[in-house]
């Protein structure tokens, strides 16, 4: 079973310090989400596991097989399992869903064969017709340009369509319910939850409960001024949505002093 473990985590922007020794271990299997109000790191936290070169690690350890990732770049992090869906994801014209999809897995089997010739296409068309009817996604979805035009729930299905095709083993989903509605939020909850399973570890990061009422987590974590301050099960979250987060941060300020 792979594991993620964040081993007191400091991370930079500048001469600001926005991560202050964070510490967070993720099983394959196991849904984590992360919660807290804007500017305590979320955001950070996931593009630096991805290896973002805006942000400096000035101490600690990201260890996944064996390996501490923060020596990797954000390829090799790709290729060894770990996934990043985007909050805002970037529009790529000229690039359809399919080709995009079809390159990134040529370029992991060059890598490990650099006389592959590529995945041949009647095995690619397969494999994405399984994962979007999988994903309950229309086949022309996939001859569109990647996010060119898309509605917010399309660009974050086009994300799951990727997490799906590559099938990491740590997936990192940062504020997916972002800008989405109702019913686009139920479509990219349903596509996570179609893909979890005992093969894959979730760390949803999110500012609100609704999202958690789709994804069901199996441990909560609250960040507070660059740290995890508070973790528990899916009640902690029930709990911030009737009491905001004032209590954590009076308990977390007590415990300071």
């Amino acid at each position: 079973m792979s594991q993620l473990e964040i081993k007191n985590l400091h991370v930079s922007i500048g001469d600001k310090e926005i991560l202050k020794g964070l510490s967070l271990t993720v099983n394959q299997g196991e849904i984590h989400a992360i919660m807290g109000p804007n500017g305590t790191g979320k955001s950070t936290l996931a593009y630096t596991l991805m290896g973002h070169p805006n942000y400096t690690v000035t101490q600690g350890e990201v260890i996944f097989k064996g390996q501490n990732v923060l020596e990797l770049e954000p390829d090799e992090r790709s290729r060894l399992g770990i996934f990043l869906a985007f909050q805002y994801p970037v529009a790529i014209p000229g690039v359809t869903v399919a080709n995009f999809l079809r390159t990134a897995i040529n370029s992991r089997r060059r890598v490990e064969n650099p006389a592959d010739k590529g995945i041949p296409i009647p095995e690619f068309r397969k494999l994405l017709i399984e994962k979007m009817k999988m994903l309950k996604m229309d086949q022309n979805f996939a001859g569109r340009y990647l996010n060119d035009g898309f509605s917010g729930g399309e660009k974050k299905r086009a994300e799951i369509l990727q997490m799906a095709t590559l099938k990491p083993e740590i997936a990192i989903l940062d504020e997916t319910d972002s800008g989405l509605d109702i019913d686009a939020l139920r479509v990219v909850a349903e596509g996570v939850n179609a893909l979890s399973g005992s093969e894959l570890g979730v760390l949803v990061i999110t500012h609100y409960q609704r999202l958690l009422n789709y994804i069901k987590p199996h441990f909560v974590h609250i960040m507070l001024d660059g740290r995890i301050v508070e973790s528990g099960g899916p009640d902690l979250a029930l709990h911030l949505e009737e009491q905001g987060y004032e209590w954590v941060r009076e308990k977390h300020e007590e415990l300071a002093a």
